[in-house]
């Protein structure tokens, strides 16, 4: 029975230390949207935080948005793990030209994709 109570009791630490580390994360982002530049101002901020995942979206007035969404993957297992996907813009004060960046970040690492960014050859 120990043993039981003892796996049951790990699984939830985890579950509690990964929801923890979500919340973290978001206010993480947050914080860092809000002192990045302070003549700017955040004008739209939502943000849901579950066990078994989350998403949030904040945009500032000078129209740079971030939003993602991840979701808690193989659950209560050896190989649990997050998988966020996401996408933030941002418009360039010299130019005007606007920037976007798309990304992927789960057990593969984190993969960004946007029309500014260099691409790898491909591998013969």
């Amino acid at each position: 029975k120990f043993d039981n109570f003892q796996r049951s009791n790990t699984a939830q630490q985890k579950k509690n230390a990964l929801a923890n580390m979500k919340v973290a994360i978001v206010f993480a982002c947050l914080l860092a949207v809000a002192y990045a530049r302070p003549d700017v101002s955040i004008v739209r901020q939502d943000s849901d935080v579950q066990p078994e995942g989350y998403n949030f979206i904040v945009e500032t007035s000078d129209g740079t948005q971030h939003s993602a969404s991840g979701a808690l993957q193989n659950a209560a297992t050896d190989h649990e793990s997050l998988a966020v996907k996401g996408s933030y813009s941002w418009t360039d004060e010299k130019t005007g030209e606007k920037f976007t960046v798309n990304y992927v970040a789960d057990e593969n690492g984190f993969r960004p994709e946007g029309a500014h960014l260099p691409v790898a050859p491909v591998a013969p």
